[in-house]
């Protein structure tokens, strides 16, 4: 049976980041948007090409799997799950729920 998906809020992953834990952010929107805005520190591999670059990702990490809000990435969450990977946790509310609750100098669309 598979586990419930873990979250955490935008609040949540910045005292987490603050707090030194060593976290592998994962954006999964497509290279515009990540271009457009993003978390510091996070790697943008689009959601399309997570199975083909499945190496690139560092799955002995605790992945935190981010999009604009949060419904993308829960899918590549599901998908990492699936394929073994034990500590996956998905941003809630996506980078628009980073932008309103972290940094409101960041864009948002």
């Amino acid at each position: 049976m598979e586990q419930p998906l873990k979250t955490l809020t935008a609040k949540d992953l910045e005292a987490r980041r603050q707090s030194g834990d060593a976290l592998w952010l994962l954006d999964v929107r497509e290279p515009h948007e990540f271009a457009y805005c993003h978390i510091s520190g996070s790697i943008n591999i689009p959601m399309n090409t997570i199975p083909s670059r499945l190496s690139e990702i560092d799955v002995n990490a605790a992945i935190v799997t981010i999009c604009h809000h949060g419904i993308r990435s829960a899918a590549v969450a599901h998908f990492l799950i699936a394929q073994g990977v034990t500590e996956v946790i998905n941003l809630e509310g996506g980078v628009d729920a980073f932008a309103r609750d972290i940094d409101p100098t960041m864009g948002r669309y």
